[in-house]
């Protein structure tokens, strides 16, 4: 158990159940011809919760100090497992992680995306190491990452299988992949900040910058509080031009019920919230907003083939 703390297995778990519903509850549904046999795509969601699962324990590695003044009996590092161990753990991950996106490359024959594997991996260090430290370019990062598992689908399955007589529909179903992507990129973006915030005492204690450090958190809570609207705002307007005027109405019953309405209740209680459990809780409630609304691409498909 004290193994799958280290690697945040609740987040792992997220990240594959994103990739695998947009294969299995979007891509799967329509009439188009998949880079990726079956047991390769595993090997595509594989490959990206091992990288993911390594910039975890990097971060814990880092991350000690500052981990036993915000949540010292959660701390893993140091504690349940040596330094020296969970480095071993975090080269390993990245290793195999790395490896099989080579793998993937080639099987696709771009041995170039390679490179990707790569970059994330390199980018899950520097973070670790000395991006999150920088006024908002931590919580950009991190936002940034989550977007790319959306994108990376796309790229290995999608690119690949595209020519000249399938351009167009290939097209829209990429157009989708980075709605998605935007969504879970905004989402993140806020609940990294939020995180920040429940963060505050020991970050400040480590000389960290965070945006709640540099404006406070009643200032930060008012930003929050309007990015949040702004996220609402944006998606009324995406369901009002798509889903309203295609007619999926359980759809968007679906979104305003279990997205939108979280949203609101979480930029109500933004507004005043002061306190660490307060900021947890706000947290818990974007990631259950990340979760529906990744689940959203199986409802649309399910009312599109319903109203057919």
């Amino acid at each position: 158990m004290k193994y799958l703390k280290l690697i945040r297995y609740q987040n792992l778990l997220l990240l594959a159940f994103m990739q695998l519903i947009f294969r299995y509850g979007f891509l799967k549904f329509q009439n188009i011809f998949l880079s990726l046999a079956e047991w390769q795509y595993a090997l595509l969601v594989l490959s990206t919760v091992l990288i993911a699962a390594a910039g975890y324990v990097i971060n814990d590695i880092m991350d000690q100090e500052t981990d036993n003044e915000n949540k010292p009996d959660n701390s893993i590092v140091g504690h349940v497992i040596s330094e020296a161990r969970a480095y071993n753990i975090y080269v390993g991950l990245n290793i195999v992680g790395v490896g099989i996106g080579f793998y993937l490359s080639n099987v696709i024959q771009k041995p170039s995306f390679a490179a990707i594997f790569i970059v994330i991996a390199a980018t899950l260090y520097l973070y670790a190491t000395s991006l999150k430290q920088m006024l908002i370019v931590g919580n950009i990062i991190v936002a940034v990452l989550l977007s790319v598992s959306v994108l990376i689908i796309g790229v290995f399955d999608l690119l690949p299988a595209t020519f000249d007589g399938n351009q167009y529909e290939m097209r829209v179903m990429f157009s989708l992949l980075i709605d998605y992507a935007v969504f879970t990129f905004i989402i993140n973006f806020i609940r990294e900040i939020v995180k920040d915030m429940e963060d505050i005492n020991g970050d400040y204690n480590q000389g960290m910058s965070t945006l709640p450090i540099a404006l406070g958190l009643k200032r930060t809570s008012k930003v929050v509080f309007v990015l949040g609207l702004i996220a609402i705002l944006l998606l009324l307007w995406y369901i009002n031009g798509n889903l309203m005027v295609s007619k999926l109405y359980f759809a968007v019953v679906y979104c305003l019920l279990l997205i939108v309405a979280p949203l609101i209740y979480f930029i109500i209680k933004m507004w005043s919230a002061t306190t660490k459990k307060e900021f947890h809780v706000l947290s818990s409630v974007l990631k259950f907003v990340i979760f529906f609304g990744i689940l959203s691409i199986l409802i649309i498909n399910l009312n599109i083939i319903y109203n057919a």
